[in-house]
Formats: structure tokens, sequence, C-alpha cells
């Protein structure tokens, strides 16, 4: 009976972990047969659970959205406040970690209705007050992202470019990323560009999932330094190159990644390729390396950052 009930539980964890398994496959990995596995399916739902199964090729078994959470340990009053805590995180200035998603995805899933209105329904009365910069994303928007990477299904997005034009992409997301400035990205393959591409999510405008997954493709190296490089390289209206006292290590330490993309230069100092879309903006991240620095090029920037600095000694005086 304790065997039986520890394979019900595992069951339970593996089929939490994504959307949907293969037969052999979930049987293989809980190490078990495939009649096994049709059995302990079944004493799940006599319990309560939902368990979706399809036959054929592609067939297999999803956990649907049932009367029932899995086995968190989780009350009404508990699942709630736990996911709108971690709904509110990504509305303020809180790093959410890639773990912490993943939990928020898993309990988006599997919220059962009332629950999920009741949610909703906190959610929209409740307002942020934690000051400016960019606007508040849809949770529903970021935990859909993160479903469809961890589930490798391809998503079709609409998307607003920087200069407001509007197009339509098929993609398959790999990772959402965060740059610690209320900042979400999405690193995808583009099919009809063929090349990875990285999208800024609060210009996301629709998402449709199209139910076709994906062979994961050969990751474009570090995700982490891509997705720098891409928003560095954007064709922002100011760009710089700047000289920046320290070494690469003491840098990377304090340089927050959405600044720009640091080189080595010697053991003393670093080049940072920067961007911003004004004048303020620029002088505002290079402000935020906490160091001090030298502008390499374009010369030309010097005398607009000595007007802004000019202003703000006149505020000062």
């Amino acid at each position: 009976m304790l065997d039986t009930s520890a394979r019900l539980l595992r069951l339970l964890s593996v089929l939490q972990a994504r959307r949907s398994w293969a037969g052999a496959e979930l049987a293989e990995r809980l190490e078990v047969t495939t009649r096994t596995l049709r059995r302990d399916v079944d004493r799940l739902r006599s319990l309560g659970y939902v368990i979706e199964a399809t036959s054929g090729p592609g067939g297999g078994y999803q956990l649907g959205k049932g009367s029932h959470l899995p086995p968190l340990l989780l009350d009404d009053d508990e699942a709630v406040a736990v996911t709108v805590a971690l709904r509110s995180a990504m509305d303020g200035s809180v790093r959410l970690e890639e773990t912490a998603l993943g939990v928020l995805a898993k309990l988006d899933q599997l919220l059962p209705a009332r629950l999920r209105q009741r949610v909703g329904a906190l959610q929209a009365m409740t307002v942020s007050v934690g000051g400016g910069g960019v606007p508040g994303l849809d949770p529903e928007l970021l935990t859909t992202l993160a479903a469809a990477c961890r589930d490798r299904e391809r998503v079709r997005i609409e998307y607003r470019g920087r200069g407001a034009e509007a197009s339509t992409r098929r993609i398959e997301p790999l990772r959402l990323a965060h740059t610690g400035s209320r900042r979400w990205y999405l690193l995808a393959w583009d099919l009809e560009r063929e090349d990875w591409r990285t999208f800024r999510v609060d210009r996301i405008e629709g998402i449709e999932a199209l139910g076709i997954r994906f062979a994961l493709r050969e990751p474009p190296g570090d995700v982490a330094r891509y997705v720098a490089d891409s928003i560095s390289h954007a064709p922002y209206r100011h760009r710089a190159i700047v000289r920046l006292r320290g070494s690469l290590s003491e840098l990377a330490a304090r340089v927050p990644p959405w600044c720009g993309v640091l080189e080595p230069e010697s053991d003393e100092s670093c080049l940072l390729r920067t961007g911003a879309e004004s004048i303020e903006g620029l002088l505002c991240q290079l402000v935020l390396t906490g160091v001090g620095f030298e502008i390499v090029e374009p010369r030309s920037l010097l005398p607009k950052l000595r007007r802004v600095m000019e202003r703000l000694d006149g505020a000062l005086g």
C-alpha cells in the first residue's frame, strides 16, 4: 500500500512537470509498466484528479483542471495568496527568479475555476503605486510564455516593433529574461526569419498557442549574454562607447546587464557599449554604473551631455 501511495505521489509530481506526456515515455520515467501506469491513473481519477488521456501515435496523459490541487498542502486561501504574491512581484521592482515564474505557471495551469475567479477579482481591483517605469505586464501573458518555453510549444504572437509597426510572428520560445529594470524579454526562434530573435514582452499584444511541439534547437551560446547583447545593439537613437574604470570582474558585479555590454580593455578598465532613446537616459545609465567613466565615441555626445549637466547644476544651485 505504501509503494502504491508513493507511486501515485510521484506520478502527480511528474504530471505537473510539463503539460503532456506520451504514455510510454511516462511509464519509462516512472519505471513502471504501461499497465501499472493505467491502473495508477485510474486510482488518481477515483480520488478526484482530472487526468485527460488521448489515444493514437501522439496520445498520452495530461493533468487537467479539476476540483483539487495536486498535493502542495495548500488550502484555497493559501493558493490564492501565493498566486497573487507571485503575480504582484511581476508588477514591481522585485526580481522574479525563473523558479518563481515556474511555480506561477504551474499554479496557473492547475487552479480550479472558483480560485481563478477570486485571483482575477483581487488582481483587477488592486493598483500598484510602486513608481513609474515600464507599464505593468499582463501576468497571463508571462505565464503563457513561461509554459510555452517549458513545454516547447510553438506560439503565434502579435508584436509591435520599436517604430510602432505591427507584425505577426510564429516563434519557438526558449527562455524569458528579466533585466532588473522591470523589463522582460523573450528569446525565441523566429520561424519566418529562421534566426534567433529577442522580443520585448511588453510589446507582445496577442498570443496564440499553436498546439505544435518542437525539438529544442541549439541555443545561441550563453542565453543571458545573448539577450544582453541584443538589448545593447538595438537601434537606439543615441549610442556610445564608454571607458569605465575597473576590472571586468569588478564591473560585472555592479553594472546591470541592461546598461550595455562590457568588454575588457585592460586590467584596470573596460569598454561599455550602451545606448538610450534620450541623452538624459544615456546619462542616467552611465551614472548607474557607479564608477568613473570617459566617453570614447562619439565625441559629438560631449556637448549634449554637458548641457544636461548644466541643467542639473542649475537645479542644485
